[in-house]
């Protein structure tokens, strides 16, 4: 077995199996309830199957993973050999998820550090990324740490949905609650900050949002070293063009990846979603 600092995510996180699979790379699965079923993220629904339950109206809720799963994933990680582990997780406004994996942490067999990252998506994604770089350069925990904190304090999140019902109805939208009354008669365009959803503006049409969306991800960008990623709900065309447009106006692209979020995000945007994360190297 080889020793190593080994990196622990989520199934949020949304990094590309053959990414993992490279890296070493451990996502935990949070859950869908899909009416009376569990279902869990990555393996027991897909995010097509979630789009169409939403768009017939069926109830939808999402659940965090139990403490007993985080310590069973750490138990495997650590069989294989590593001395300590980072494990990184969506911002925990959003869930439950840091909390249960801190309760883990504390009966691992090996130094467990638990990171809140602030983020979802790639954008999560991105900052497990970073941690498994530093790792695989030599790195203990305090430098994976570190790169993953240094990534996601650098990197931006947008987003487009049709609708913020579904955000309201799941109870994930803070500080723009207030905004809703007008809110719902718009196309909103919103953030990642601080851990929370919030309102960044509000547009008449969704090709106008879409526009904006792209003139603020082209400017965020900047003309250093980046790397993107697109994401969409049962919007593939849509995210196609965006990341087309993308390439042509962000100088510094490194890397840019497009993918549908999964089950447990898209329960709570709905169809429609288009998203970029912004990553500055």
């Amino acid at each position: 077995m080889s020793r190593h600092v080994a990196i622990v995510t989520d199934s949020t996180a949304y990094l590309p199996p053959q990414t993992m699979e490279r890296h070493g790379i451990t996502a935990v699965p949070l859950t869908v309830v899909l009416g009376d079923q569990a279902l869990e993220e990555g393996t027991e629904i897909s995010s097509r199957s979630l789009a169409l339950a939403l768009q017939k109206r069926r109830s939808v809720t999402t659940s965090r993973p139990g403490p007993e799963v985080f310590a069973a994933a750490y138990r495997a990680v650590a069989e294989t050999g590593a001395t300590g582990i980072v494990s990184l997780h969506l911002s925990a406004e959003f869930s439950g998820t840091y909390d249960a994996a801190v309760i883990a942490a504390k009966e691992a067999p090996v130094p467990v550090r638990v990171i809140d990252t602030g983020m979802v998506a790639m954008a999560l994604g991105f900052s497990a990324l970073a941690a498994a770089e530093a790792a695989e350069a030599g790195g203990g925990l305090d430098e994976a740490v570190a790169a993953a904190e240094k990534r996601a304090a650098g990197t931006s999140a947008f987003f487009y949905v049709d609708t913020l019902d579904y955000l309201r109805r799941g109870g994930r939208i803070g500080a723009a609650q207030a905004l809703l009354g007008s809110a719902l008669a718009v196309k909103p365009i919103l953030q990642l900050d601080g851990g929370r959803i919030e309102m960044l503006e509000k547009v008449r049409t969704a090709s106008k949002a879409i526009a904006r969306l792209e003139e603020i991800v082209a400017e965020r960008a900047g003309v250093g070293a980046v790397d993107i990623a697109v994401h969409h709900l049962a919007a593939p065309d849509g995210a196609e063009r965006l990341a087309e447009r993308l390439r042509s106006r962000v100088p510094g692209l490194v890397d840019l990846h497009v993918s549908e979020v999964g089950a447990v995000i898209g329960a709570h945007t709905g169809p429609g979603l288009l998203a970029a994360v912004i990553a500055p190297r």
